[in-house]
């Protein structure tokens, strides 16, 4: 299996995201609108639901060449009453990150008009920016999965025991969110998911970028880090590493040696 890990945890100057959501009071709709300065082709949006525990819906957009872009999430599917977290996340391993709060109740919203931006310039953090990202890395993730298999299974561990990790799996195209996944990390920071790369989503051979991340953009900084796992056919591909050649050329060395030694003794005597 070819894995390739993929770590960012700083932004670069003068770059970032900002984001605003509108709702009128009683609406089934929230209408989001943003504007970023990475040129990676999408923005991908996760709402999770007041308890923190169920993602109620994702989305992802592609921002225009001023990096505008917009979107509207449905919400009288939305059964929990409560704040939701929305969160848009763009740029290489989710570089730029919001999230909003929108109050949902019987699936309408209160009347909402909410902001916030992750923008750096060379001066410092804009007076209005809440998010940070952490110096340190504080979480780490693998990809384990047999050859051939339709499952690939995410183990890591955080520092942080509480908070949930949130998974993203975007397409070799740079483009397609084909996934999403959330877990709880063990009072040791350990955790542990399953992934199906079977299906429709999963058509494109390539390498796929599977992402972790936790925490509230809100209140702190976030921890995220990033795997490439190659997929072809809807299966995980093997990494072919030094040990399976090694295997592969003593069994070759064996199969000549048999192969002439055979010929030899075929050879009339006289």
């Amino acid at each position: 299996m070819s894995v390739t890990s993929v770590n960012q945890d700083v932004f670069a100057v003068d770059a970032g995201m900002s984001l605003t959501a509108t709702a009128e009071a009683g609406s089934n709709t929230i209408s989001f609108t943003g504007t970023t300065t990475s040129n990676t082709p999408y923005v991908s949006f996760v709402a999770v639901s007041p308890n923190g525990q169920n993602v109620v819906s994702v989305d992802q957009v592609t921002p225009d060449a001023n990096g505008d872009f917009s979107t509207e999430f449905n919400v009288s599917n939305w059964k929990q009453d409560g704040m939701y977290k929305i969160t848009a996340s763009h740029g290489g391993s989710n570089l730029f990150s919001i999230t909003l709060n929108v109050e949902v109740t019987g699936g309408a919203t209160a009347e909402t008009s909410t902001g916030d931006s992750s923008v750096v310039s060379d001066t410092g953090v804009s007076p209005d920016t809440k998010f940070n990202y952490s110096d340190e890395r504080g979480l780490w993730i693998e990809v384990n999965a047999m050859e051939g298999s339709d499952t690939i299974e995410i183990t890591g561990q955080t520092t942080r025991t509480i908070g949930d990790i949130i998974f993203t799996v975007i397409a070799p195209n740079g483009q397609n969110l084909v996934s999403v996944d959330q877990v709880s990390p063990d009072s040791s920071g350990n955790f542990a998911t399953d992934i199906s790369v079977g299906g429709p989503l999963w058509s494109q051979d390539g390498a796929y970028t599977v992402t972790a991340q936790q925490g509230d953009p809100q209140n702190g900084s976030i921890y995220t880090d990033s795997v490439e796992v190659d997929i072809a056919d809807g299966l995980v591909v093997p990494e072919f590493g030094t040990i399976a050649a090694m295997i592969l050329a003593v069994a070759i060395i064996s199969i000549i040696a048999i192969s002439a030694k055979s010929r030899l003794s075929i050879v009339p005597r006289y």
